[in-house]
């Protein structure tokens, strides 16, 4: 089997069956068969959701430096599905806040408390903005939107490093004593940009020829 062929039919589904493990684990933890959620279940999940959809941010980002220092170009393939995951569990993350931290599922007149918080609490006002960027990523990733948007897809796809920004950002504004881990996603992230800002100073010195 060539490399392709092996990528697509046993590494993908294999890469796509670990990316669901985590929402399996909440959802196992949940019903009593894995573990338990704590004393506050809808903050843990809450908090494990959006922590797995940073970290998807960061695998994605992870995918083209990778391939860069191994040559390796078939990883580029699990970009796409990286980033929806990341998409997914952010969504998720929105989803858990919003119905069962503020009660949307009972009333929607927690509507105007959901788009105040929104509005006034900045940590939330930027994750909010991160969760805008990749619904517009998640829904323009398909190879048509490729094709209709032109170069203007690579240009709105470059927001995947304002969305990290502000997932870590928001992460780090959240967390009220120790910010020991959002720390550590900030540096990952400081090394994966830097690594891409590098490559391109290096790319745009001019090649002695003499």
């Amino acid at each position: 089997m060539d490399t392709i062929r092996q990528v697509r039919f046993v590494w993908k589904p294999l890469v796509f069956a670990c990316s669901l493990l985590p929402f399996a684990m909440v959802a196992g933890d949940l019903f009593g068969i894995t573990g338990s959620l704590g004393a506050n279940p809808v903050e843990e999940i809450q908090d494990r959701f959006g922590t797995w959809g940073l970290r998807f941010m960061l695998i994605t980002l992870a995918v083209t430096p990778l391939r860069m220092i191994s040559h390796m170009n078939w990883l580029a393939r699990f970009r796409r599905m990286t980033g929806l995951f990341a998409f997914f569990y952010v969504l998720m993350h929105f989803l858990t806040w919003a119905i069962l931290d503020q009660d949307l599922v009972h009333s929607v007149n927690a509507l105007p408390a959901i788009a105040e918080d929104i509005v006034k609490r900045p940590f939330i006002t930027i994750g909010f903005a991160a969760f805008l960027v990749l619904i517009a990523l998640a829904t323009t990733s398909t190879a048509g939107m490729r094709r209709r948007l032109g170069r203007r897809w690579q240009k709105l796809h470059n927001w995947i490093y304002v969305a990290a920004v502000m997932g870590v950002w928001h992460y780090w504004w959240q967390v009220k004593l120790d910010a020991s881990e959002p720390a550590i996603y900030a540096a990952i992230l400081t090394l994966l940009l830097g690594y891409r800002i590098w490559r391109r100073q290096k790319s745009l010195v001019p090649r002695n020829t003499g």
